[in-house]
């Protein structure tokens, strides 16, 4: 069970990227999965989660400007980043949630497996 991110970068106030997230060793369903992020000093912070039928829901800083999506058969995880600004710098990681099931959490407790992370900054 594996969990390769790809995306990120450096972009101008107002600039958008996308990340993609690849989960691999899976079968069935993959149950809640998400992105967070992490700046220096900072706690994990959930941005956005998605659950195997589709409902999302995002931090309030985020919302209107990112946008989570699953591709189910290629078992790809999204984050569309438009807008963005200097205080969305961070490491973003992507993560599975400890369960298969419904269910939605922005608690990174709740998360069992990560990716890599991949940096982003905005400036």
């Amino acid at each position: 069970v594996q969990l390769v991110e790809s995306g990120g970068g450096s972009v101008q106030p107002g600039g958008s990227l996308r990340h993609s997230c690849v989960a691999s060793g899976y079968t069935g369903r993959t149950g809640c999965m998400g992105w967070f992020r992490q700046s220096s000093g900072d706690q994990r912070e959930g941005v956005a989660v998605i659950d195997n039928d589709g409902s999302e829901i995002y931090v309030d800083s985020v919302k209107g400007r990112f946008t989570i999506s699953k591709d189910n058969t290629r078992v790809t995880l999204y984050l569309q980043m438009d807008s963005l600004r200097p205080e969305d710098t961070a490491m973003y990681y992507c993560a599975r949630a400890r369960w298969s099931g419904p269910g939605l959490s922005l608690d990174s407790t709740d998360f069992a497996v990560w990716g890599q992370g991949t940096q982003v900054t905005v400036s």
